[in-house]
């Protein structure tokens, strides 16, 4: 496969993941805000609204060919699509949230969550974990 194969591939895969992200959001009662915001310096994959906070989320998905393979990266605690998201990760998306808060004058309080979701294309599958306000130490 090549290099702008895959990359396209990539593309697709996480954009089923963040679609999996919004709809998960909207059916625990936030607002969708913003999505795929997108500066030089950085993007946020979805600016959601719940309850006078700001939500900057950070969606990572990795596919599998079949729920078995999902199964087994579970229980083997193998890599995880949370693992991607790393000091300089946040750092680029905190500037990409500084840059929304100035263009959209936000005042109120926000936090950045990370949601990890793991699909099987082929079997229409997925899951997903939502880690909510994520430090870095």
């Amino acid at each position: 496969m090549k290099q702008t194969e895959k990359k396209g591939r990539r593309n697709i895969i996480g954009g089923y993941g963040e679609s999996i992200a919004a709809k998960y959001l909207q059916q625990r009662g936030l607002e969708i805000v913003d999505t795929n915001y997108l500066k030089k310096w950085g993007e946020i994959d979805i600016v959601a609204r719940e309850t006078g906070v700001i939500r900057f989320i950070e969606v990572k998905t990795v596919s599998y060919e079949t729920k078995q393979d999902l199964k087994l990266s579970i229980s083997r605690e193998t890599w995880k699509p949370e693992d991607n998201v790393h000091r300089a990760k946040i750092n680029r998306l905190n500037r990409a949230i500084e840059s929304w808060i100035q263009e959209n004058q936000y005042k109120g309080d926000w936090e950045i969550d990370v949601i990890a979701v793991r699909i099987v294309t082929r079997e229409k599958y997925a899951t997903l974990k939502y880690i909510r306000n994520v430090i870095l130490d």
